[in-house]
C-alpha cells in the first residue's frame, strides 16, 4: 500500500509538471572594466586657445579599455532565434562619475533579435555599421584610443561615436564575408534626411586574412540655429564627431562624411600587422564659416607582437594629410609614432605603457572658420582632443591597470 500510495504522488507530480506551460531559456550577465591609469603631456592647452601651453602629469580613466559596467542578456525564442539585449555604462574610475551626463546607458542601450541562419537585427543606441565590421582592424586594438587613435579620431575607428535612434542590421557570416547596414533617425520633423547617420560596411575574414571596407554619413540636425553655427552637424547623439584640433574650424559642416579601407595578416601566434586608409570630408552649408569641402586622407600601419602568454607589444605610425582650400595654400599634415606594452598578470588583470609623438606641420582653421588660418598643431589619438598642445609637437606617455569583471 505504500508502495502504490507513493507511485501515486509521483505520477501526479509528473503530470502537473508537463502540465506546466514550457519557459525559454534566458541568461543575464553582468559585466565590466575599470582602468586608471596616470598620464603625461609635454604641452596641454585648451581646444581653440592660443595661449601657450605647459606640461601636465594626470590621473587618467579608460586608456587601454573604457572603464564601464553593464549588462547583456538573451532569451531562446525557438528555432534558433534569440532575443539580446546590451545595457552598458561608462564610467571615470577616476572620480565615479557618469561618463555622459543625463546617459546612464550612454555607451549603448539597444535590442533586438538573432538568428545563426539570418543574422542580427537591433533597435537603440549603438555603434554603426561602419566601426561594427572595421573595429577589427583599428589601430585601437594595441596602441589604445586614447593615446594611438589617428590623430583627433579623425576617420572614427575608435570607439568615441555612437548613435541613437539607430536600426542596425548585421547579416550572418557567409563564405568568409559579413555585411551590415545602419540608419539612425534624426527625429526633425519635417525632414527624413536631417539629423540622421547612415552607414554599411563589408566584411571579409578567412584564416590569417581580413579585410573591410565602411562608408558612414552624419547629416546636419540643427539647421537655422545651433551650438556652432547654422549648420553645424551635431549628430542626433547631440554631439560632434571627431571634434579636436584638426576639426575645430569645421564644426560648422553640413555633413561629415567617411570613409575607409582596413585589413590585417596574421604571420605566426606571435606577429601580426593591421594596416588603414580613410578619406574624410567636411562638407559645407548655407550657414557654414567655411566654403570647400575639407578633406582629410589617413594612412596607418600597426605591428603587434607576442613573444609570451603574458607579454603584448606594439608599434605603429600614422599620416594624415588636409587639403588645400578654404585659402589654404599649404595643407595641414600630421605625423604620429606610438608604441605599447602590456602584461597581464591573469586574464583579466594587467598592466600597460603607453608613448607617442606627434608632429604637425602646416595650416589649418581656428574656431572662426575661414577667416582664421592658423599653424597647425598636434593632438595625439583621442584622449587629448580637449586639451591638444599649443605647438606643433606633443609628446604623452602613460602607465596603468586593467582589470575586467
Amino acid at each position: 500500500m505504500k508502495r502504490s500510495s507513493e507511485f501515486k504522488q509521483l505520477a501526479l507530480g509528473a503530470a502537473m509538471f508537463t502540465a506546466m506551460p514550457a519557459f525559454a531559456q534566458s541568461s543575464v550577465t553582468l559585466y565590466g572594466v575599470v582602468d586608471t591609469g596616470i598620464a603625461y603631456q609635454n604641452s596641454q592647452t585648451t581646444l581653440g586657445s592660443t595661449a601657450n601651453g605647459h606640461s601636465a602629469i594626470k590621473m587618467v580613466t579608460g586608456v587601454w579599455a573604457g572603464s564601464r559596467f553593464g549588462l547583456k542578456g538573451a532569451e531562446d525564442l525557438g528555432s534558433g532565434t534569440k532575443a539580446i539585449f546590451t545595457l552598458e555604462s561608462g564610467i571615470n574610475s577616476t572620480t565615479g562619475a557618469q561618463q555622459y551626463t543625463n546617459a546612464m546607458f550612454g555607451r549603448q542601450s539597444w535590442v533586438g533579435f538573432t538568428n545563426p541562419a539570418y543574422g542580427s537585427l537591433t533597435f537603440g543606441r549603438q555603434y554603426a555599421s561602419y566601426y561594427q565590421l572595421l573595429s577589427p582592424y583599428s589601430p585601437t586594438n594595441w596602441l589604445t584610443g586614447f593615446f594611438g587613435a589617428h590623430p583627433g579620431d579623425i576617420d572614427g575607428l575608435d570607439t568615441i561615436y555612437r548613435a541613437n535612434n539607430t536600426i542596425e542590421y548585421t547579416s550572418p557570416k557567409l563564405y568568409g564575408f559579413t555585411f551590415s547596414g545602419s540608419y539612425s533617425l534624426g527625429g526633425v520633423a519635417g525632414s527624413l534626411n536631417s539629423g540622421s547617420t547612415w552607414a554599411g560596411a563589408i566584411q571579409y575574414a578567412n584564416g590569417p586574412i581580413g579585410l573591410a571596407v565602411g562608408f558612414s554619413r552624419i547629416n546636419n540636425s540643427t539647421t537655422g540655429g545651433g551650438a556652432f553655427g547654422a549648420d553645424s552637424t551635431t549628430s542626433n547623439n547631440g554631439a560632434q564627431a571627431g571634434v579636436s584640433a584638426l576639426t575645430n574650424g569645421y564644426q560648422t559642416a553640413q555633413a561629415q562624411q567617411r570613409f575607409a579601407v582596413g585589413g590585417s595578416y596574421t604571420f605566426s601566434s606571435a606577429w601580426d600587422v593591421s594596416a588603414t586608409y580613410s578619406n574624410v570630408q567636411y562638407i559645407p552649408g548655407i550657414g557654414s564659416k567655411f566654403t570647400d569641402t575639407a578633406i582629410f586622407n589617413t594612412g596607418g600601419i600597426v605591428l603587434h607582437w607576442k613573444p609570451a602568454v603574458a607579454w603584448d607589444f606594439g608599434a605603429g605610425y600614422s599620416f594624415t594629410r588636409a587639403t588645400k582650400a578654404n585659402g589654404i595654400t599649404s595643407a595641414a599634415q600630421y605625423q604620429q609614432f606610438n608604441l605599447s606594452q602590456y602584461y597581464a598578470l591573469s586574464k583579466r588583470t594587467g598592466f600597460y605603457a603607453l608613448e607617442a609623438y606627434q608632429r604637425a606641420n602646416g595650416k589649418t582653421l581656428g574656431t572662426a572658420g575661414a577667416s582664421q588660418i592658423i599653424d597647425a598643431t598636434a593632438t595625439l589619438g583621442d584622449g587629448f582632443n580637449s586639451a591638444p598642445s599649443s605647438t606643433r609637437n606633443q609628446f604623452a606617455a602613460g602607465v596603468g591597470v586593467v582589470h575586467r569583471f
